[in-house]
């Protein structure tokens, strides 16, 4: 399959519009903020607080279902089973807690960067430890999902990999670094769509393929990948009831309750009860994505099921699993490909362009603004040029990142939540203990080896 094209007219012209209305975006939000003279660090990373529910409701949800959910959650329900589909129990949770405890603690302490809490409730080192494992997810985080639709690309048209990444890294840091937040929110809108839209056709074609959904269901089922409700208890297994809604929870709390990435776009809302509204509303746009991803796996499974292509090495890995359905069985229908293409593609923009966005903003107000006393000494025009600038080189970082996520041998969904559950899970216990714990502090002797206890687990990451 490598290096086979198989994009048609229709293919380049749908996946090139979904790149040139994605790169238009970010400047028409550049010229429009340039033309009112609104232009600050403000309204770089928060829109001035002024974005309402429904595309940051869109923009979560597209945020960290990226090209990992197109071409990773199919080929995790095609190996183990629709289980994977109990996320939307665990995301449900989720949004409860990130509600009830961590939305009306940052939106009332009116700051941009979430690590400014932490510097109030325990001091520089905690701060810095904390915002320092952040930086060290989001690079590995950014490189995984920039590898993954490039991968797709270079399989289903033969462009070369590295092209690929670099087209990629290039237009994400276009609009991210010149329109902000506001490009990035609605950037992401226009992407989950594309996203849905390619997912849908997948389903769709591969469902007529194979003989109607009935048909696909009904090997599933003689094949075990029905597998709903496992309780075994043994957490060596790949995925249970106790694993996806206990460890699931925990994990899933930490990206949405105090990831930069997520709560800036809280913090972008008209009003407390916008954020709140926006969220719960992300949770539907996402168990859409992924009950319509898992319905492409257990597609994937009764077409490959009997003769598992890997075995058969005519793929070396399950993230090529997907790129093969497409190209063997999709291609005859014009658009197909190139709309496959375009859906993986708009994940992995809209994770790369929050993750820029994100670590954009920890830079200048945790490390640019309170070490640096002349920052406060600029116009806001040189603030935020000197912002957008760092946008850019977190941009053009993530071509190198891509290359050590292409080093993987393994399922892209399990890279990522390994690397997000080895870092975030002990920033989450940092938070909230902040957040629930009101006396504690760095100076108790109880909090500070509670504290500790829970920084000895990140130590090692920073160190790695």
């Amino acid at each position: 399959m490598e290096g086979k094209s198989v994009f048609q007219v229709w293919d380049y012209v749908i996946f090139i519009s979904m790149v040139l209305v994605s790169a238009a975006i970010g400047l028409f939000c550049a010229f429009k903020d340039s033309r009112s003279g609104q232009e600050s660090t403000e309204e770089f990373f928060v829109g001035n607080r002024q974005i309402s529910a429904y595309p940051i409701a869109l923009s979560l949800a597209s945020s960290f279902l990226s090209a990992i959910t197109v071409i990773g959650n199919p080929a995790e329900v095609y190996s183990f089973g629709i289980m994977f589909l109990m996320f939307g129990f665990t995301w449900f949770i989720t949004m409860i807690a990130t509600s009830l405890i961590y939305i009306p603690l940052f939106y009332r302490l009116n700051i941009i960067s979430t690590y400014e809490y932490l510097n109030r409730r325990f001091g520089q080192l905690v701060r810095y430890q904390v915002v320092c494992c952040f930086l060290i997810y989001m690079f590995l985080y950014l490189g995984i999902v920039t590898y993954a639709p490039s991968l797709a690309l270079s399989q289903v048209t033969g462009i070369n990999l590295w092209i690929s990444i670099v087209t990629t890294a290039c237009v994400c840091t276009l609009y991210t670094a010149l329109g902000g937040i506001k490009a990035v929110v609605w950037t992401d809108v226009f992407q989950l769509c594309v996203m849905l839209i390619g997912l849908l056709t997948v389903l769709i074609q591969g469902s007529i393929h194979i003989g109607g959904l009935e048909k696909v269901w009904n090997i599933a089922e003689n094949g075990g990948r029905l597998n709903f409700l496992d309780f075994d208890p043994d957490p060596r297994r790949r995925h249970t009831f106790w694993t996806i809604i206990v460890g699931g929870t925990f994990g899933w709390t930490a990206t949405y309750s105090c990831n930069q990435a997520q709560v800036q776009r809280y913090l972008a809302c008209k009003s407390e009860k916008e954020a709140k509204k926006a969220v719960f509303l992300n949770w539907v746009g996402m168990v859409i994505i992924l009950t319509t991803a898992c319905l492409c796996g257990l597609v994937m499974y009764a077409l490959y099921g009997s003769c598992d292509p890997i075995k058969a090495n005519r793929i070396s890995n399950t993230n090529q699993l997907m790129p093969l359905m497409v190209v063997e069985i999709l291609n005859e229908t014009p658009g197909v490909a190139g709309l496959f293409v375009a859906s993986a593609y708009s994940g992995t923009l809209s994770s790369i362009s929050s993750g820029i966005s994100a670590m954009a903003a920890i830079v200048v107000e945790d490390f640019i603004k309170p070490l640096w006393k002349p920052w406060e000494q600029l116009s806001n025009r040189k603030k935020t040029l000197a912002t957008k600038l760092l946008a850019m080189i977190f941009g053009f970082a993530t071509i190198g990142l891509a290359g050590v996520a292409s080093l993987l041998k393994g399922n892209i969904i399990q890279a990522s939540l390994s690397v997000a559950g080895i870092i975030q899970g002990p920033i989450l216990g940092v938070f909230t203990l902040a957040a629930l714990f009101p006396k504690s502090n760095g100076k108790t002797q109880h909090s500070r080896r509670f504290l500790l206890l829970i920084l000895s687990l990140l130590q090692p990451t920073c160190l790695s």
